[in-house]
C-alpha cells in the first residue's frame, strides 16, 4: 500500500518539475500509423559493476513501455494509467538498477509509445473523444554510482525514433502487428509540450498481469471457426508463441458470451476487440502479447493458426490494477458462492486504471453511478484505499475544470472532448448540464465507504472538498420547495421493468430517489466536517439535510407509511437512509415486504434500490424475505445469471434471455459490477462482519442466519487485522466461531439478541 500523500499537489508538481527540469517531452510522427519507438544510447561514466542505483522517472501522453538494454523497466503495463490528464498526469519511478548493471558499460534505453486513453478515440456513439492528437514521452534515467557520483539521461533532441511492427493499437479496436516490417533508419524526434504543472507522483496502484488461464475447451463453431472457452469472463489479452511461414495472418476475436454457438459480439457495439499478427517466419517462434490494448472476454475465436491449436498453445492473461484481496466468503449455497465469485471477478476486470462500468464495449469509462452503488462491496473484497482515493482526487479535479461545476457522469470526463457534432447520450437525453443523484453522490458515498473501511482521517480531509463541490451544485439545482425534483436524473437506472431501450423508465419516482440521496450525502458531509474541525460547515450541511428531510416527508411520505411511487426502491432508500419516524418506518417496512412478496421475490430494483433492498428488509425484521429475495433464481434475480452460467455480474438482470439469446437492448454488458452491490449485505449480514467504528477500530460480529443457507464462513483482512467468522445452524441450534485482532474490542451479537464483548483472539458461541 502506498503511504498517505505528504506534499500538496502543487508541491508535488514543483518537485517533479525540478526532477525533470532538463528533460523535454518528445514525440515522433508515426510512419504508416505504426507505433513509434523512441530510443537513446550512452556509455556509462563508470563500469556497470559500480552502479549503486538506477531509477527511471517517466510519464507520457498515451501509454509507454520502457526497456533498458532490452529488458523491460517494469512489470507494470499501460503506464501511466488514466487520470484527469488536464490537471493530474502521474509520473512513475522504477528501480532499474539490475537492468542497467546487466547491460555492461554501454546503455540502451528504448520506449514504445502507444495511444492508450490519451487519443484512442474513446466514447460510444461515435464520440471519438481524445485529449490531443499526438503522443509524447517525458522522462529521465538517473544513475548513482557506488562513489556517490551521478549520471543522467533525459528525453531530449538527441533521441531518435524508429517504427515498431505495431500497425494499429487502440483499447477499443485491438492491436495489429506485422512482424515482416523493418524498423527503418532512425529518424529525428520532435520536441513537444507536456504541462509540468499537471505532473504528480504515482498515486494509483500500477496495472499488472496477475495470472493466466488456459482454455478449458476448444471446438469448431457451426460457421467453421475455432473457438476457445477460458471458463471465466476476464479482462486482459491472449498470449502465445507460434511458428509459421512468413505472411501467415492470425486473427483473434473476443467476446464475453456465445450466441447460437458463435461469438456474441453485438454487445461490443463499435469496439472490434480484434488483434492480428502477421508472422515474419522466424523458425525459432514468435511471441505475441498485445499489451497496448485490453479486452473483456471469456471466449476467443482464432483464425489462421498454422497447424493444430491445443490448450497448451495459448493462454489468457488477467490484467488489472494492483489490488490485494481482503475479503472471502463461502456458504452452503453454491449459487450464492458463485454470485460472490462473480462480484470479485467483475471488480477485478473493472478496476483497471479507473473504476469502469464495463471492460469490453466502446465505453470502459469511469461511470460515477456504478461505483457509488458498489464502493462498500469493493472495499470488502480488495484493498481499494489507494485506488479509489486516487479516483476521488480525479473527481475533485474534474469538478474544478471550467466550465464544469458538478460531478460529471464519468470521471475522467473524456466525453466532454467528443468530436464536434457527436452525441454520446441516449435518445431524448440532453448532455449533462446539471448534477445527478447517485452519479454525483459518488463524491460523497465513495469517500464514506473508504472512511468506514480504512478510517483514514487525512484522506477523508482530502475528499471533503469534492463533497462540498457536489452539494453546492445540488443546492443550486433544488426547486423552491427544497426538493430535488427538476433537471435530468438517471433515477433507478435499469429497473428490470423498464423496457430494454429506455433504461431510465423506472417505477421509482426520480425526485423521491434524488431527494433521498441528497439527505444521505448532506448528513455524511456534516459528519465529515465535524471530524475535520469545520464546525460551521457541519452546521451548514446538517441544516441542509434537516430541511430536505422535512420537505421529503411532507411531499412524499403518507401517514400510513406509503411513499410516492410505492415500489421497492423508494421504501428501501427511505429505510436504509433513516428518513422515517419510527412508527412510519414500521409501516413502510411492512409495505416493502409486501411489495417484495407480490413480486414473487424477483428483484424489482435498479441501480438506486439494489444496494439497499436486502438491508431495508433485514434491518426491519424481515430476514426471511431478504433471504428469499437473495436466493430466488427466476428472472430477474441475482441468481438467475448464475443459473445461466455467468462468471461475472451482468449489467442487466436479463442481459441474456432464458432462451440463450442476448438482450435486444443496445446497452448490455456481461461484466458490470453495480448490481452485485448486494454482496456488501452478504458480507455484513449473512457472514456478519461489520465495522463498529471506522477503520475497524471496534468490530461488530452479527451474523443473521436465514432460510436456505445452513452455514457460512469467511474472512476480512481489515486495517486493524484479520477477522474470521464461521457459523452453522443445525437441529442442535446455532454455533459461531470468531477470530478477531488482538487489542480490538469486538461486540458479538447472536441471532437471539444476546450480546458479548470480547477483545482479540478466538472465541466460540
Amino acid at each position: 500500500m502506498l503511504p498517505s500523500p505528504g506534499p500538496t499537489a502543487s508541491e508535488t508538481s514543483v518537485a517533479l518539475t525540478d526532477t525533470l527540469h532538463d528533460a523535454h517531452a518528445l514525440t515522433a510522427a508515426p510512419v504508416d500509423g505504426r507505433a513509434p519507438v523512441l530510443a537513446t544510447e550512452a556509455r556509462l561514466d563508470q563500469p556497470a559493476a559500480q552502479v549503486g542505483r538506477a531509477e527511471l522517472i517517466a510519464t507520457a501522453h498515451g501509454v509507454y513501455e520502457a526497456s533498458i538494454n532490452g529488458v523491460p523497466a517494469t512489470e507494470s503495463v499501460l503506464n501511466p494509467g488514466w487520470t484527469v490528464y488536464e490537471s493530474r498526469l502521474q509520473v512513475q519511478r522504477f528501480d532499474v538498477t539490475e537492468q542497467v548493471r546487466a547491460g555492461g558499460d554501454d546503455l540502451q534505453l528504448s520506449v514504445l509509445l502507444g495511444r492508450g486513453w490519451w487519443n484512442g478515440d474513446f466514447g460510444f456513439r461515435d464520440a471519438e473523444a481524445n485529449y490531443g492528437e499526438e503522443n509524447a514521452l517525458l522522462g529521465a534515467l538517473e544513475i548513482t554510482f557506488e562513489d556517490g557520483s551521478t549520471q543522467r539521461l533525459v528525453t531530449d533532441e538527441s533521441w531518435s525514433a524508429t517504427s515498431s511492427p505495431i500497425t494499429h493499437a487502440t483499447i477499443y479496436q485491438g492491436q495489429h502487428e506485422d512482424r515482416r516490417l523493418e524498423a527503418g533508419a532512425p529518424q529525428p524526434v520532435r520536441v513537444t509540450e507536456i504541462d509540468r504543472a499537471t505532473l504528480i507522483e504515482q498515486t494509483s496502484p500500477l496495472i499488472l498481469r496477475h495470472e493466466s488461464l488456459r482454455p478449458e475447451r476448444i471446438w469448431t463453431s457451426p460457421s467453421g471457426k475455432t473457438v476457445l472457452d477460458f471458463g471465466q469472463n476476464l479482462v486482459g489479452w491472449l498470449r502465445f508463441t507460434v511458428t509459421g511461414p512468413a505472411g501467415t495472418e492470425i486473427t483473434l476475436r473476443h467476446a464475453e458470451v456465445l450466441e447460437h454457438e458463435e461469438l456474441g459480439t453485438r454487445p461490443l457495439r463499435a469496439a472490434a476487440a480484434t488483434d492480428r499478427l502477421i508472422l515474419a517466419g522466424d523458425p525459432g517462434g514468435e511471441t505475441f502479447e498485445p499489451t497496448l490494448t485490453f479486452h473483456g472476454f471469456r471466449y476467443a475465436e482464432i483464425t489462421g493458426w498454422p497447424g493444430e491449436l491445443t490448450a497448451e498453445n495459448v493462454e489468457a492473461v488477467v490484467v488489472h490494477s494492483e489490488l490485494a484481496r481482503t475479503g472471502w466468503f463461502e456458504s452452503s449455497h453454491a449459487g450464492v458462492n458463485q454470485l460472490i465469485s462473480n462480484s470479485v471477478w467483475s471488480q477485478r476486470g473493472n478496476f483497471l486504471a479507473v473504476p469502469t462500468d464495463c471492460p469490453q464495449r466502446d465505453e470502459r469509462l469511469g461511470w460515477t453511478g456504478d461505483i457509488a452503488a458498489y464502493a462498500a462491496t469493493a472495499a470488502y473484497q480488495f484493498d481499494v484505499n489507494d485506488f479509489l482515493h486516487n479516483w476521488l482526487l480525479d473527481v475533485r479535479a474534474e469538478i474544478q475544470l471550467p466550465p464544469l461545476s458538478f460531478v460529471p457522469f464519468v470521471v475522467p470526463d473524456i466525453l466532454k472532448l467528443r468530436k464536434n457534432g457527436s452525441d454520446p447520450f441516449a435518445d431524448g437525453e440532453e448532455p449533462q448540464e446539471v448534477p445527478t443523484a447517485i452519479w454525483g453522490d459518488a463524491a460523497v458515498w465513495v469517500a464514506e465507504a473508504l472512511w468506514n473501511a480504512y478510517g483514514d482521517l487525512d484522506r477523508l480531509r482530502e475528499h471533503y472538498p469534492g463533497m462540498v463541490l457536489h452539494l453546492e451544485s445540488v443546492e443550486r439545482a433544488l426547486s423552491p420547495s427544497g426538493l430535488w425534483d427538476q433537471g435530468f436524473q438517471f433515477g433507478d437506472w435499469l429497473d428490470p421493468d423498464a423496457p430494454p431501450e429506455a433504461a431510465a423508465d423506472a417505477k421509482a419516482d426520480k425526485a423521491v430517489v434524488a431527494t433521498a440521496c441528497l439527505i444521505r450525502s448532506a448528513r455524511f458531509a456534516a459528519e465529515t466536517a465535524r471530524l475535520i474541525g469545520e464546525g460551521e460547515d457541519a452546521e451548514r450541511w446538517q441544516s441542509l439535510a434537516d430541511r430536505t428531510l422535512s420537505a421529503f416527508t411532507a411531499e412524499y411520505v403518507d401517514e400510513d407509511g406509503t411513499i410516492r411511487s410505492d415500489c421497492a426502491t423508494v421504501y428501501s432508500l427511505a429505510i436504509a437512509f433513516d428518513l422515517l419516524e419510527p412508527a412510519i418506518r414500521e409501516k413502510s417496512a411492512q409495505r416493502l415486504a409486501e411489495v417484495v412478496r407480490e413480486a414473487g421475490y424477483k428483484v424489482s430494483t435498479g441501480f438506486a434500490g439494489t444496494p439497499f433492498v436486502t438491508w431495508a428488509l433485514s434491518e426491519t425484521g424481515h430476514v426471511e424475505d431478504a433471504y428469499r429475495l437473495l436466493l430466488e433464481e427466476g428472472c430477474p434475480s441475482w441468481l438467475y445469471p448464475v443459473s445461466m452460467g455467468a462468471t461475472t455480474i451482468w449489467e442487466r438482470w436479463d442481459s441474456m434471455l432464458p432462451d440463450g439469446s442476448i438482450n435486444p437492448g443496445e446497452m448490455t454488458s456481461f461484466n458490470h459490477y453495480a448490481l452485485g452491490a448486494v454482496a456488501d449485505w452478504v458480507y455484513q449480514v449473512v457472514l456478519g462482519i461489520r465495522a463498529a467504528e471506522p477503520g475497524y477500530r471496534r468490530i461488530r460480529i452479527q451474523p443473521t442466519p436465514g432460510p436456505g443457507i445452513d452455514w457460512a464462513k469467511g474472512a476480512y483482512d481489515s486495517v486493524a487485522g484479520r477477522i474470521e467468522v464461521s457459523w452453522e445452524t443445525s437441529a442442535d441450534g446455532f454455533a459461531l466461531s470468531v477470530t478477531v485482532p488482538d487489542g480490538i474490542e469486538t461486540e458479538v451479537v447472536l441471532p437471539d439478541g444476546a450480546r458479548h464483548v470480547v477483545t482479540g483472539g478466538h472465541h466460540t458461541f
